[in-house]
């Protein structure tokens, strides 16, 4: 089963520090291990990014995001009942996660993934994985596997194989930030 493969041999880069390009509940990723730095420098040198640029994590649930944002704002969980769709929240200070990938106020980017694969690699890992979309810096993100350019694919320690064969197009997720004094910011819609 393909599925529990690309599990099993996702689980065992992340772990190593490697680099996974994977699907995720919007467009395809690259992801490493969130508190290792090492392995985000890896991201970065990867796509030619500049350092100063944050990371998004994908994590699990509300209990996750718990472990990695000081001081939740009550407002995070409506929202994260409500939304029907992939939504990524900029909190005002992450904890516990490698240099880079908070950003330079120590606001961090958490989606929490319903993606049936992402999910069961989140659970299992038991940590979020960074999700930066799986393009050169600059470049367009990929709207499905096949638009991923091939020196990037060449780049990482294990690409999945799970949902290639997908060409429905995806769409990165909608960005809000919410202030340390519980007002929101539409970044992205």
């Amino acid at each position: 089963m393909i599925f529990e493969e690309d599990i099993k041999e996702s689980l065992k880069t992340l772990r190593q520090g490697g680099i996974i390009l994977y699907p995720t509940d919007t467009i395809w990723g690259l992801g490493c291990d969130p508190t290792n730095e090492a392995a985000v420098n890896k991201i970065f040198k990867i796509k030619s990014r500049d350092e100063n640029k944050s990371l998004i994590i994908l994590v699990d649930g509300l209990s996750m995001i718990e472990r990695y944002v000081n001081d939740i704002p009550e407002i995070i969980y409506e929202l994260t009942e409500v939304s029907d769709t992939p939504l990524t929240i900029i909190y005002p200070a992450g904890k516990n996660l490698a240099k880079g990938v908070c950003g330079e106020d120590d606001s961090i980017a958490i989606r929490i993934c319903r993606d049936e694969f992402c999910s069961d690699l989140i659970s299992r890992f038991r940590k979020p994985i960074v999700s930066t979309s799986a393009n050169l810096s600059g470049k367009p993100s990929p709207i499905n596997f096949s638009e991923i350019e091939e020196t990037l694919i060449d780049k990482v320690d294990f690409v999945v194989n799970w949902r290639q064969d997908d060409r429905s197009k995806s769409l990165a997720s909608p960005v809000i930030k919410i202030n340390h004094d519980g007002t929101i910011k539409i970044i992205r819609k």
